[in-house]
């Protein structure tokens, strides 16, 4: 029988060098330029974080202060959904350095959520970018990730209920709109206005934002409030459903009930991250775990001699039609980078 589970030395080495490749700015490609202040650095920064509390390497943490100090000017020039993601790491960083900057900053982001940041008729925050694009009434899975997750982190660094409770409703407003009833799965966006998916596209990585931001969120709130045990049974489903579709070598095609489409590395990786931080949370049973040995044995093939997590669509907002997400071309990103590297984190 096939034994999938990588080893901690294979996820040491690869892990190394999926980070160095990060952070060498050899790749031109502009997603993987990590100074900026925005979705795609967030994803990176936050994977980073996870490294460093699995692996222990001090020279991670200081990476991250000294991220924070040469590009905190930058997070002045937007207030989007986008732009929170960075946020996420200063709680944790607050834990070891009392330092009163990422204090203000918690406080500012989260109040910006609470009382300004645009909603939908259905009350969920709807999702703004800091490109020059709009999209009114319209809810993405994303935004759980980019910063309803930063939100819950903000409720327990600051012991704040309220902002709890905001994490929780928004968890809920998303999931209640965007699980497909026939499936389980998520579709990537639901647009308010018009009371339809849009494309109606069951995008790999959108599930992945959720199957991995639910756990993450949960642990945040695990002190402050209890998670309904409906909304617990809503991502339950989720999570089966998703590995219902998931393909014997591992992978997720990139829309998953479309066999015919590419197969997505980030997306896969991020729905078996959600696996195994399921497992811990007590969500799911031991028995899926084996889901995400599949995905992280198929991972190391992705990996090129460079530390390239290759395999990776680019971002986008909600399609058009499902046919466009099989056109959206590879590239090299931070988030696709991040997703592996927080997988192979999850082996150390």
């Amino acid at each position: 029988m096939q034994t999938y589970a990588i080893s901690p030395e294979v996820a040491k080495h690869k892990a190394a060098d999926v980070y160095a490749f990060m952070i060498s700015g050899k790749s031109s490609d502009t997603r993987m330029n990590i100074n900026l202040w925005d979705w795609i650095p967030g994803v990176g920064v936050i994977s980073i974080l996870r490294y460093f509390e699995k692996s222990g390497r001090e020279e991670l943490y200081h990476y991250l202060v000294d991220w924070v100090v040469r590009n905190h000017g930058k997070s002045l020039v937007h207030r989007t959904i986008n732009s929170t993601a960075p946020f996420t790491i200063l709680p944790a960083l607050y834990g070891f350095q009392q330092n009163d900057s990422y204090l203000k900053d918690v406080l500012l982001t989260a109040e910006w959520l609470m009382q300004e940041a645009p909603r939908t008729r259905e009350g969920a925050l709807e999702h703004t970018v800091t490109e020059n694009a709009v999209f009114p009434e319209q809810v993405w899975a994303d935004t759980v990730y980019m910063s309803v997750l930063f939100l819950a982190q903000a409720a327990n660094m600051l012991n704040s209920k309220e902002y709890a409770e905001e994490a929780l409703r928004q968890l809920e407003v998303h999931l209640r709109l965007l699980q497909d009833g026939e499936t389980g799965v998520l579709y990537h966006g639901w647009n308010c206005g018009e009371g339809n998916h849009m494309s109606a596209a069951r995008w790999t990585r959108a599930n992945a934002w959720i199957a991995l931001g639910f756990p993450c969120i949960m642990q945040s709130l695990s002190k402050l409030i209890e998670v309904p045990i409906e909304l617990r049974e809503l991502y339950v489903r989720l999570m089966t459903s998703l590995i219902s579709f998931q393909n014997e070598n591992g992978l997720w095609h990139t829309v998953m009930d479309r066999p015919d489409f590419y197969e997505e590395t980030s997306g896969s990786a991020g729905i078996a991250v959600g696996i195994i931080r399921a497992i811990e949370c007590g969500l799911l049973d031991e028995k899926h775990r084996e889901a995400a040995h599949r995905t992280a044995f198929a991972l190391i093939s992705k990996i090129d001699k460079e530390g390239r997590v290759t395999g990776v669509s680019g971002g986008t907002p909600v399609k058009e039609t499902v046919e466009d997400y099989n056109l959206i071309p590879f590239k090299d990103t931070l988030y696709g980078q991040g997703l592996a590297l927080m997988l192979l984190a999850e082996y150390l």
